[in-house]
């Protein structure tokens, strides 16, 4: 049975450093996934383009995000209505797909509630995780066995997160 840790993190800076201490610690990269909004209305982006696996794109972020893509597997762009422009990397696009494919979007719930509702966390989570998205924060999301997100969650709590969660 799968379980999950979601961390919510207030910079890129925090979520990068705990992506590259779990992938230096083994973690298996397609059980990782890290959303967080578009940044398209800086002066300075150019877009975004995907080639496989891997998108880059430029703006305030611009090398945070170039540097996910290669690290997570799969990536996405979505509008998600109330949240805003949402880049995505690692399983998570899939859930997000998969909870629309699923018709969960039910009870004012985004696309992105719709994802983390088909991976199995709590509503009122997910409500918490949507606000710290329109917050401009930073999601990490470890999926595994008990162990494996156990052991995930230790290791994010120490990049300091607003909130590191064990979803069984």
């Amino acid at each position: 049975m799968s379980s999950s840790t979601v961390a919510i993190f207030s910079t890129h800076e925090g979520a990068e450093g705990a992506i590259t201490d779990l992938q230096r610690s083994g973690y298996d990269m397609k059980r990782l996934s890290i959303v967080g909004r578009d940044y398209t209305t800086d002066e300075h982006v150019v877009g975004y383009y995907t080639t496989g696996d891997r998108m880059k794109t430029w703006g305030r972020n611009g090398a945070f995000w170039g540097g996910i893509w290669g690290l997570l597997f799969g990536s996405a762009f979505f509008f998600v209505p109330g949240v805003g422009p949402l880049l995505v990397a690692g399983p998570m696009v899939a859930w997000i797909v998969s909870g629309l494919e699923g018709a969960l979007v039910v009870g004012g719930l985004s696309a992105l509630g719709a994802g983390l509702v088909s991976l199995g966390i709590p509503k009122d989570s997910v409500l918490r995780y949507e606000t710290a998205i329109k917050n401009d924060k930073f999601l990490v999301v470890a999926d595994g066995t008990a162990v494996d997100v156990a052991r995930a969650k230790e290791i994010l709590s120490h990049f300091h997160p607003d909130s590191v969660d064990l979803h069984p």
